[in-house]
């Protein structure tokens, strides 16, 4: 190296290093990007639904800071998941009801992959408990016993987290208080209602319990949000979300959505 280094040469590497750091920094920023994929099968009514319940819930997502929201559908490209976009996805949240079997097995195989493997989470709504890839992840019929779409409403409980247990008030781990934050009990006026029991792998909490009332004032309970971990993955089921009621525009259940993206999404560790 030439020990007369010219003074113009000395800034020009300079900058060229700062270039290099900024650009270092910026990739960086860009990798710590949350992602959600939103995807819905494409066959709720427009007259509810203008953009499919995807977009709504996308509209939930999208004031999250930090975190890009894609919405998806059947007809995209490798049925809306692609393995190079489940590989960069913190949380899929998913909505079918008509088409449940025709998404391919390789789909539902690597979503299964992602969120066992690589703890991606997994958010079903609604007729999505009949959707294949929640069933896999389940490992159970998830029937109920009963649907009835008589425009009941329900009233949405918040469970209470559980009871410290020790001398020292340690109370064990909980998702109540991430699940529910921002959110206590609350009414979904109209919805479809599903009858327990509700054959589904042992959660391992429920969230909201709900309690229906029929059009003839009878009532009759049901839950309503459940989560599990499953392998490095966490997974949540949301009852609500018939896609003939607006019930994904509702403040409340908005704030459900963004609570579960943030707790459903694995936890990254800070390369030193």
């Amino acid at each position: 190296m030439n020990p007369q280094l010219s003074r113009r040469t000395a800034l020009g590497l300079g900058a060229a290093a700062g270039l290099s750091v900024l650009m270092g920094s910026t990739a960086k920023a860009a990798d710590a990007k949350r992602r959600a994929i939103v995807w819905s099968e494409g066959t709720e009514p427009a007259k509810v639904y203008p953009k499919g319940i995807r977009a709504a819930v996308a509209e939930a997502l999208g004031t999250l800071d930090g975190w890009e929201v894609l919405t998806r559908t059947l007809p995209d490209e490798g049925q809306g998941v692609p393995d190079e976009d489940l590989a960069k996805t913190d949380v899929l949240f998913w909505w079918g009801h008509q088409k449940h079997r025709e998404v391919k097995q390789e789909v539902i195989d690597r979503i299964d992959k992602n969120v066992r493997e690589r703890g991606m989470g997994f958010v079903a709504l609604h007729s999505s408990h009949f959707a294949e890839p929640y069933k896999k992840l389940m490992g159970t019929p998830c029937s109920w016993t009963h649907y009835i779409d008589d425009g009941s409403s329900v009233e949405m409980l918040l469970q209470p987290a559980p009871k410290q247990n020790n001398r020292r008030g340690n109370a064990p781990p909980s998702s109540i208080p991430a699940l529910s934050k921002g959110v206590s009990n609350f009414t979904i006026p109209k919805m479809e209602r599903y009858g327990e029991v509700f054959k589904c792998k042992e959660p391992s909490e429920c969230i909201y319990w709900g309690v229906y009332t029929h059009p003839d004032g009878t009532k009759q309970p049901s839950r309503m949000m459940l989560s599990w971990k499953i392998g490095a993955g966490k997974v949540v089921y949301f009852q609500p979300g018939h896609e003939t009621y607006p019930i994904f525009y509702q403040k409340e259940v908005q704030q459900l959505m963004r609570n579960c993206a943030e707790w459903c999404a694995p936890t990254r560790t800070t390369a030193s």
